[in-house]
């Protein structure tokens, strides 16, 4: 998590570990809580000259939302 100095200048407040998969975020302005959305993975299929770059599957069902307290 970064603050905003201003002036086009930020500073790191801290670290936060997550899982894998939750890239995205949200953020309560009010409360300061982040939300990410997160779920189950199977891993992705070998890469082959038709799909070079294989992406991972999410398991159905597995979604969920994780929130951070400030």
């Amino acid at each position: 998590m970064v603050h905003d100095d201003g002036n086009d200048k930020f500073s790191l407040v801290q670290t936060v570990k997550t899982e894998v998969g939750a890239s995205k975020m949200a953020v309560d302005v009010k409360t300061h809580r982040l939300f990410l959305p997160s779920a189950d993975f199977i891993a992705a299929p070998p890469a082959t000259p038709e799909n070079p770059r294989p992406r991972r599957t999410v398991v159905s069902g597995s979604f969920r939302l994780l929130v951070m307290e400030p």
